[in-house]
């Protein structure tokens, strides 16, 4: 089939994720040549950053930015081998997740059942809580008390989402899987203890060759700056203002995953390195695609392209959005909650 040629989309949102199974089919050439440009350049900083670091740590730590860049897209490879995207076999797919994963800090089995949730449940106020930003509704948040409302508003506030949230993500949570056993075994503790064993490794190998301040200088900024972008991504990808939040009742699966998810519209170079995730919104409507065909989605189909448009000057905004309304049906912030609970007492 002739990739190039626009084809019309079905009228009903629900055949959509059948339709654009087109576009499924990976390219292993492709999806190799992701993978070194991806580490390559990674590698090469990490060496230039240990080379400077002894004359110059301050600008060991400004090439941690780029570093931090390049960590983001393995992870997002690493985010298409957890949908089986990233090649046609599932073990070539898992193998390089898992790899990808101890320079990632996530173990990635564990993490690929927590996402799949996310990706089944996107949307449905009746599956919070695993894999997504905790989020109230209003009326939840009107019925807590004094105390346990000042902690949903301190989970919310951008120090602790974009700073604390990260590092306790990376560095902790996802050492320790607790609270994930019910019905699945051992499993999260077999992925993320592997995992760490091989962080281990690798980290005391680094350690012996160049000593542990220098690794510690290098690795643990660059590690935080993808956490926090990887956040930042995460976060704005479903909280914003007209995304989608339903009752099991009225849930509907690929309603969600059009209308609650947006496309972030990036400059070119953060594209680049963000793998072109903001499609988000096609990426969750068929999770098989793999990133570097979304792109094709939209230049076939640009009504797509319109659909949760959210450009990085608008994102901005998305940081005081903290509850869901479910009358007027959209997030809003504490501010806003407050003043319509006042007009509707008035």
């Amino acid at each position: 089939m002739d990739s190039d040629a626009p084809l019309s989309l079905p009228a009903n949102v629900r055949q959509w994720p059948k339709f654009l199974s087109l576009y499924r089919e990976p390219s292993t050439t492709r999806s190799v040549v992701e993978i070194v440009i991806s580490a390559g350049p990674l590698i090469a900083l990490w060496v230039v950053m240990w080379a400077v670091f002894p004359f110059s740590p301050a600008l060991s730590l400004i090439l941690a930015i780029p570093a931090a860049g390049f960590l983001v897209r393995l992870f997002m490879i690493q985010h298409d081998c957890s949908h089986g995207a990233f090649f046609r076999r599932r073990s070539a797919n898992d193998w390089v997740g898992r790899v990808i994963g101890v320079f990632t800090l996530t173990p990635h089995d564990h993490w690929q059942r927590t996402h799949a949730m996310h990706h089944a449940g996107v949307g449905n106020l009746a599956h919070r809580g695993i894999g997504d930003v905790t989020t109230m509704t209003v009326r939840e948040y009107e019925g807590l008390g004094r105390w346990r409302r000042f902690g949903y508003r301190l989970y919310r506030h951008p120090l602790v989402l974009f700073g604390i949230g990260p590092l306790y993500i990376f560095f902790f949570s996802q050492r320790l899987p607790v609270g994930l056993m019910r019905g699945a075994g051992w499993a999260p503790w077999i992925s993320a203890m592997a995992t760490n064993a091989a962080i281990l490794a690798v980290a005391g190998i680094f350690i012996a060759i160049i000593g542990v301040v220098p690794f510690l200088a290098i690795q643990v900024p660059t590690a935080f700056l993808a956490a926090a972008a990887g956040v930042w991504l995460f976060y704005v990808q479903h909280q914003f203002e007209e995304t989608y939040w339903e009752g099991d009742t009225d849930w509907r699966h690929s309603e969600a995953s059009l209308a609650g998810s947006s496309h972030y519209v990036l400059p070119g170079i953060l594209r680049w390195f963000s793998a072109n995730i903001g499609v988000h919104h096609v990426h969750h409507l068929n999770s098989r695609i793999p990133f570097y065909r979304l792109p094709e989605v939209l230049q076939n189909h640009p009504e797509l392209a319109s659909v949760g448009r959210l450009t990085l000057a608008q994102s901005l905004g998305c940081i005081r959005l903290a509850l869901w309304d479910e009358g007027r049906r959209r997030l809003v912030s504490f501010r806003e909650a407050k003043r319509t609970a006042l007009a509707a007492q008035a």
